[in-house]
Parts: structure tokens; C-alpha cells; sequence
């Protein structure tokens, strides 16, 4: 079995994927979907927290991405950033989504001096991928202060093509070690859900934003 399978049988099983596609959940949006992710429940199981960092790995090798910095995204992306920089032997960093207005007044936590950046290869860690417009926020104030960021690295992402979008426009690529399309299979494959259920959800895929669940 696959790491993508594996993630999505685990995750499904602790409810960090959890899917109502007859009762969608209200999204911060304001979007009905049938979908919600919870990526932080993860942390709480070991194996799973390693099956991530292996998924994250494969995905590496597979790409040759060489990196000198692991980043995180603010807040969810840190945690498995900071496991994946461990794996790596590397440095970690994270950007604030805003510049603290006390003491060193920090951009970016991690680094003593800016300097540090200049130049380098940096790999940010994501959870989770909807839009994109948040990783792209985080993308490009690495940037900002001298780094590359050419690659995001993600536990999941909803395939959404405002995401190809964002990421295309911003010059850096995205990979995810699980997609929506691999969980509909694995959905399938151990009949999680009626043939109705499934519809909805593939169709949900298909048009997410202009989607109807009556």
C-alpha cells in the first residue's frame, strides 16, 4: 500500500478527514462543501506523524528538490516542517502572517539576521492547500527577504485550479502527498460511502465552487 493510501485510510480513521457529502460543512468562506480537514489531529499519533515526514521524503526524492531552510506555514505547517528539517538535518524557519510591533519586531522566526537567507533554497511545508492564496502569502515574504522558494510541500490539497493559478503566477510549484482524487479512490475502494455519496463528492471535484448537494 502506498503512503498516500496509508495517510488517507489514517486520517479517516481519526476523523482529520472528515466527510458529510449529503450534510456539507460551512466553510470560513461562506461555501457549503462536503469536506473538512484537520490536519492538527495528526500530531497526536506518532506513526502518523512519520508516515507524513516519509510522504514528504518520497516526494523529495522523487522531484530532486534540494533545499538548504525547511519552512513552515504559520501555524499548521510548522509542526511537520520542524519533523521534516530533523529528518533532514537542516535548518527550520517560519514566516508571521504579520511583523511583530515589539522587541526585534521579527518578519521571520528562526534566524538571527536576514543575511542568513540570502540566497538560499527554501522549502516550505504546508498542511493543507485549498486556494493557495495562504502558502503563496508565506512564498513570498521568504522571497522578500532573499531567499528562492521554489517548491511547497503539502500533507493535502483539494486540487483546486485557483491553486494551480496562485502557484503558477508566483513561480514556484506545489506537490502534495495526498490529492482529493487518491481519497475518492480510496473512498471506493473500501465502499466508505453509497454510489449516491460518491457522486456528490466527484461532482463537488469537478466544479467546487458553483457545487449543489440537494
Amino acid at each position: 500500500m502506498d503512503i498516500a493510501t496509508k495517510i488517507a485510510e489514517y486520517a479517516l480513521k481519526i476523523k482529520a478527514i472528515k466527510l458529510q457529502p449529503s450534510n456539507p460543512f460551512t466553510w470560513a468562506s461562506g461555501y457549503r462543501m462536503p469536506i473538512y480537514n484537520d490536519n492538527r489531529l495528526s500530531l497526536f499519533y506518532p506513526e502518523f506523524r512519520e508516515l507524513i515526514v516519509n510522504g514528504f521524503m518520497n516526494i523529495i526524492k522523487k522531484k530532486n528538490i534540494k533545499t538548504d531552510i525547511i519552512a513552515g506555514t504559520p501555524t499548521a505547517g510548522i509542526p511537520h516542517g520542524i519533523l521534516l528539517a530533523n529528518k533532514l538535518n537542516l535548518p527550520f524557519i517560519y514566516p508571521r502572517k504579520s511583523q511583530k510591533d515589539h522587541g526585534l519586531k521579527n518578519k521571520i522566526e528562526g534566524i538571527k539576521d536576514l543575511l542568513q537567507l540570502e540566497g538560499k533554497n527554501v522549502l516550505l511545508i504546508e498542511d493543507l492547500i485549498s486556494t493557495g492564496k495562504s502558502s503563496i502569502e508565506a512564498v513570498n515574504i521568504l522571497k522578500e527577504n532573499g531567499s528562492n522558494v521554489n517548491y511547497c510541500l503539502s500533507i493535502f490539497t483539494y486540487g483546486f485550479k485557483k491553486a494551480d493559478e496562485y502557484f503558477n503566477k508566483n513561480n514556484c510549484k506545489y506537490h502534495s502527498i495526498l490529492t482529493f482524487g487518491k481519497l475518492v479512490s480510496t473512498l471506493e475502494k473500501n465502499h466508505y460511502f453509497s454510489n449516491e455519496e460518491l457522486k456528490l463528492l466527484k461532482a463537488w471535484q469537478n466544479d467546487p465552487f458553483n457545487w449543489r448537494y440537494e
